[in-house]
């Protein structure tokens, strides 16, 4: 929610004032620069949705082009007096093709709290995500850090993470970018998966994903696809656990 700092109303009126429509200025200037940058670029944003807003966030391609519109599926409804329950939830995982001008890379989405279920990485690696991109708004301490690692490692894909920094809020940054490839034949042992993980302090963040190394790595290795057996897995998808 990066229109409004993650700091939205809890009053209906005034949370409708601070939700944007798709359409929006705000929103097509990102899908201006993208094409004046020849870059993508992820923008986050309350937007207006009805009967409540969500928690948003768009890729447009280099060329300002809008591939996915994603909503946050797992809102923070804890109860609490600032939680996410005056949000409405999305309904649906998205994972499309990207031109980067380099080549084509496919590209799905997780905001913050989704990345707690690993159903929204697994979902994500059967839709064919190769990079997944994760709009974040918590601390990122050693046990989120090291469950974003476990879901690289787990479906064979790389996730980006970009967190506020400190010291906005509950924030303290650590925006990362793991890998997912764990095994490479020149090498004895175990890789780190984590290339990039920034400090605390704001910026900007360059890190480079070796495309053609994952890709290998997910036609040698048995992570993800193969030797799962999802008729056992029913009662992940059954409503009566609580």
């Amino acid at each position: 929610m990066w229109s409004v700092g993650y700091r939205f109303s809890h009053d209906e009126d005034k949370l409708r004032e601070q939700a944007l429509p798709l359409d929006s200025a705000y929103v097509k200037r990102y899908s201006g620069l993208a094409k004046d940058l020849g870059m993508a670029i992820a923008i986050t944003f309350l937007e207006a949705h009805e009967p409540k807003p969500r928690n948003t966030v768009c890729l447009f391609d280099r060329h300002g082009n809008l591939k996915f519109r994603y909503s946050k599926v797992h809102i923070c409804d804890f109860g609490e007096e600032d939680d996410e329950g005056v949000l409405d939830a999305g309904d649906e995982f998205f994972v499309e093709d990207l031109d980067t001008g380099k080549g084509t890379i496919r590209i799905g989405s997780m905001i913050c709290y989704d990345r707690e279920f690993p159903e929204s990485a697994r979902i994500l690696m059967l839709k064919g995500a190769e990079l997944v991109l994760v709009p974040n708004a918590c601390p990122m301490e050693i046990n989120r850090l090291s469950q974003l690692r476990g879901r690289a490692y787990e479906n064979m894909f790389a996730i980006a993470t970009c967190n506020y920094p400190a010291p906005h809020p509950d924030c303290n940054g650590h925006s990362t970018l793991f890998d997912g490839v764990v095994y490479i034949p020149e090498m004895h042992g175990s890789r780190d998966t984590c290339i990039f993980e920034a400090g605390e302090e704001a910026g900007v963040y360059i890190a480079e994903l070796d495309v053609d190394m994952l890709r290998d790595y997910r036609k040698r290795e048995v992570w993800g696809f193969r030797n799962r057996r999802p008729e056992l897995y029913g009662s992940i998808c059954s409503p009566d656990f609580e």
